[in-house]
This record gives C-alpha cells, sequence and structure tokens, in this order.
C-alpha cells in the first residue's frame, strides 16, 4: 500500500477557486427564494452540531471545500477535524465535527457533502491504481476529462489519492494528438511546427500509433511521446527502441485489471481518464447530534 501524499505533494487549492466554486453551487442550490425548508422550520438562532461521517471505506479529499460551505453562510461555523485530505478513512469514521448556527449546517450540507463525496471517490480511485503499479517505475496521471468548471478541483483530488497531474488545459503544453498530425500534414510536419511556434519553456508531447511513427519521431527529441492504444509487446519494444531518451506515457485501454501488466512495460507515465470521468462518489453522511435538553 502506499502512504498518504505529504502537504507539499498536494500543493494546496488556491482560496480563490474554492470561494468560486462554493459560491456557484450555493447559488445554484439556493436560488432566488433560498433554502425554504430550513427557513420554514429552523429559528433563526438556533444552533447545532453534526457529524460527517464515512458510509464507507475511501480516501478523503475535499475537506477545505466542505469548511468553506459551511463557513461562507456563517463565519461562526465552527469546522473541526483530526485527520487531512489524502488520507484513508473507514467505515463509520467521522471526517470532521461542525457546529454553530443550524440554518447554515443545514443550508450547506449537500454543496459540502457533494463536494466531498466526488473529491474522495476520485482520490479512492486513483489510490487504487496507484496501488497496482507499487514497485514499478511509472506514474498515474489523470487526463483533461473532466467536470467542466471543476478540473483544478478534481485534479487536487487525483494529488489526494497519490496520483500526478497531466496537463492543465490547452495553455500550458503542447500535446499533439492523432487529428493534429492529420491536418498538419504528418507527424514531422506537426513536430516540426510545434518546434517553431512554441516557447522554450513549454513542453512538447506527440501522440503516436505505432512503432513506425515512434521511429520516425524519437530523432526529433520530443519530452513526451503518447503510445496510444500499444498492445503490451508494442509497449515493450517502444521501451527498448527510446533507450530512456525521452519520457514514454502509455494511454488508451487502461483498466484496474490491465494496469500493472501496462506499467511492468517500462513506461514511464499511464494515463487513465478513469480517474476523473468515472469515478464513484464516495458515500458520506452528515449526522446531527440529538439535543440532550
Amino acid at each position: 500500500m502506499t502512504t498518504p501524499p505529504t502537504e507539499a505533494g498536494l500543493r494546496r487549492l488556491p482560496c480563490n477557486l474554492v470561494d468560486r466554486a462554493i459560491e456557484a453551487a450555493l447559488a445554484e442550490d439556493l436560488g432566488l427564494a433560498g433554502d425554504i425548508t430550513t427557513d420554514a422550520t429552523v429559528p433563526p438562532d438556533a444552533t447545532a452540531s453534526a457529524f460527517i461521517v464515512a458510509r464507507q471505506r475511501g480516501v478523503v479529499s475535499g475537506l477545505p471545500l466542505a469548511e468553506a460551505a459551511f463557513r461562507a453562510l456563517n463565519a461562526s461555523v465552527i469546522f473541526k477535524t483530526e485527520i487531512t485530505d489524502g488520507m484513508l478513512i473507514t467505515r463509520g469514521k467521522s471526517l470532521a465535527h461542525i457546529s454553530g448556527n443550524a440554518r447554515a449546517i443545514l443550508t450547506a450540507e449537500r454543496v459540502a457533502l457533494n463536494f466531498l463525496g466526488r473529491m474522495s471517490g476520485i482520490a479512492t480511485l486513483t489510490r487504487a491504481y496507484v496501488n497496482q503499479v507499487v514497485g514499478t517505475s511509472a506514474r498515474i496521471v489523470d487526463t483533461r476529462k473532466t467536470t467542466p468548471g471543476l478540473r483544478a478541483i478534481e485534479k487536487y483530488a487525483v494529488r489526494c489519492g497519490g496520483g500526478h497531474n497531466h496537463r492543465s488545459g490547452l495553455f500550458d503544453a503542447v500535446l499533439i494528438k492523432d487529428n493534429h498530425i492529420i491536418a498538419a500534414g504528418g507527424p514531422l510536419a506537426a513536430m516540426q511546427a510545434a518546434r517553431s511556434h512554441a516557447g522554450h519553456m513549454v513542453r512538447i508531447e506527440i501522440e503516436v500509433d505505432t512503432l513506425d511513427q515512434l521511429r520516425e519521431i524519437l530523432p526529433l527529441s520530443p519530452d513526451v511521446i503518447l503510445l496510444d492504444n500499444m498492445s503490451r509487446d508494442e509497449l515493450r519494444e517502444a521501451v527498448a527502441l527510446n533507450e530512456g531518451r525521452t519520457l514514454l506515457e502509455a494511454s488508451g485501454g487502461v483498466d484496474l485489471n490491465s494496469v500493472r501488466a501496462i506499467a511492468e512495460t517500462g513506461v514511464d507515465i499511464i494515463s487513465v481518464g478513469a480517474l476523473t470521468h468515472s469515478a464513484p462518489v464516495l458515500d458520506l453522511g452528515l449526522d446531527f447530534q440529538k439535543s440532550s435538553a
């Protein structure tokens, strides 16, 4: 089993991203009329105490967003936890204790749990993939197959699970894929054009589908070569042809059953779209403590 990522490895989410996501989620839930159920049934000055509890085992991610959701509605709400993002939690264990204004806790509950459940699901699935490749040199990385508007948050969840991030978007790295190659007139033309266009700080990756394409591209020394949907025998041959000259990324047809064998071919990176597009939500709940009065 892997150890939880360090705080430095997680790289905390910027506060502006957290605040923006929470503001949008609360606005969606509250609409123009607010929480008409809570406003009708709970006195404005009522207080409450509640716990967020895991209904199943998993890796936690999203605690800063959960806290921000409650405190956005009432800054005096107290959010306490003895765990941190990236830690494994068992079924029935508490993630956090929330106390303060009852209306704020009730109204923010679903937004907090939606972020926590979604992000913890991604972190849990990522940890499963990372565990499968322990002992190899391969890194598990995500893709751009994320929920629109939530990419940075979902990529943070991947880091909580011990995975690594691919490019953040179209703006921070060149990735020449098969359709770019066709439109450019071939892999060599695409690679040469990218070299002349990109700044000296921009990394360049190019996708190849065959070993012949790999042989053609290797002399141009891209930073990364993406080996798309190759068989394990082809991946092993690609590693041999490369001779350690550039990073090799395997992509396509990767699942929990195949990822170990792919890693054992010697590739450096394995990209897995499922980390963000197919992760099941981790089942979490918020349980109020009954008043002793």
